[in-house]
């Protein structure tokens, strides 16, 4: 990709001026390119009255890259779905495909939802790499002390290990960093995903499909007699899953998954609502991690500035005070070409990690609120997420207002 991304884009809104048909086919290669190139997790194709509008999502944040005239929108809905073989004829229902595409020998698949909206049919397209970087707990963003509770969990056979959070928070990606530092030709490993993100060899990666009756529920039924050691299944989301998975880690696998939950204790409430009874929950679950994630301060145009009283004010009603008093100053990106003028380049967990132990499960056994359960765990040592994302900004790694957004989300 040569050409600067405006002029292009610019040349393109030209020839449309002019009455010009530009190559579609060339303008959908240049744009998942430019996805590419800026790290961007998605690509939003959204019709408006009067014309279309291109945005990225990048750093988890959705920026707006251009708008086109509304002529050129019906051409690049028709070229996604012919990559992905979906029916050009239908405008009126979602249809949802995927597709590949290799850029610098590199093989990027592309998932791709279509729906029916008030101006014509929107597109996203979600960029999945064909490898997975290599994560490790550290540079994902977890403390010392968070790794070493995780990697004392990953030594047990047995029980379940939860991950927490909104969609968008890092959940699938701690997972499969906690799949990797497990998988060896000792064990087997079997998933359960809905899409398969990433593909790891030496693990049987499964895909759920609704139309043939493959769930995750049925699937981790079929699975459990191919004798598995370890077990991540994509989303515990009803009793019957949730049943399973308890039953799955009470008979001597280790069982991984995700949950929609604001925090780690809110997990053990959650099960408790799925009508799962307080002693499986006790005797099953070694740990929950919960998460989110925030965008690092671009170090290109990293500056410095003295917090002032009235943000010392403001923040002690939030944050503890015996963190705020050690921050003497704060750090922003000023923006630059490097962060595509956002002041932030890359993105980083902040996180907490409840670890089962006795105490908490005495707490689960007595049905306690989610506040309680929290409460025995910071007094047992558990930094909040709160606290961890205080502690980047510290740091400088990110900024106050971005633990802030997205404690607050």
């Amino acid at each position: 990709m040569e050409e600067n991304p405006k002029d292009y884009y610019k040349k393109i809104e030209n020839e449309l001026n002019q009455n010009i048909e530009p190559s579609i086919v060339k303008f959908l290669d240049y744009l998942i390119e430019h996805a590419y190139s800026l790290k961007a997790s998605d690509i939003h194709i959204d019709p408006l009255e009067r014309g279309m509008m291109i945005r990225f999502r990048i750093d988890g944040v959705l920026q707006e890259i251009f708008s086109f005239k509304k002529s050129f929108h019906p051409e690049v809905i028709s070229r996604i779905k012919i990559l992905c073989g979906l029916r050009t004829d239908e405008h009126q229902a979602t249809q949802d495909g995927r597709f590949s595409y290799n850029i610098n020998e590199k093989n990027i698949d592309i998932r791709v939802s279509i729906a029916p909206t008030h101006y014509g049919e929107n597109a996203v397209l979600r960029l999945l790499a064909d490898k997975m970087e290599n994560f490790t707990l550290e540079s994902l963003g977890f403390n010392e002390n968070n790794i070493l509770k995780i990697e004392k969990t990953l030594k047990k056979p047995w029980g379940m290990i939860l991950a927490t959070g909104p969609t968008g928070s890092g959940k699938t990606t701690t997972l499969y960093t906690l799949i990797k530092m497990l998988n060896n030709k000792e064990v087997s490993i079997v998933t359960i995903e809905d899409p398969i993100e990433y593909n790891i060899e030496g693990i049987s990666q499964i895909q759920i499909n609704p139309r043939t009756g493959l769930t995750f529920a049925t699937g981790l039924r079929s699975i459990l007699r191919q004798d598995p050691n370890i077990i991540m299944v994509g989303e515990v989301r009803d009793f019957e899953t949730a049943n399973l998975a308890v039953n799955t880690a009470l008979t001597g696998h280790l069982f991984l998954s995700t949950l929609h939950t604001t925090d780690s204790s809110t997990a053990i409430v959650r099960l408790l609502d799925m009508k799962i009874e307080p002693f499986l929950i006790a005797s099953t679950v070694n740990l929950v991690i919960a998460q989110r994630l925030v965008r690092k301060v671009c170090e290109h145009c990293k500056v410095q500035y003295p917090m002032t009283p009235t943000e010392y004010q403001s923040l002690s009603e939030t944050f503890p005070k015996r963190i705020l008093d050690q921050i003497k100053v704060f750090y922003r990106g000023q923006g630059c070409d490097q962060c595509n003028q956002s002041g932030y380049k890359g993105r980083i967990c902040i996180s907490e990690v409840l670890l089962v132990d006795e105490k908490i499960r005495e707490s689960i056994l007595r049905r306690d609120s989610s506040s309680q359960i929290k409460q025995i765990a910071i007094a047992n040592g558990m930094t909040t997420m709160l606290e961890d994302g205080l502690q980047k900004v510290l740091k400088g790694i990110t900024t106050i207002e971005e633990v802030l957004r997205v404690i607050n989300e």
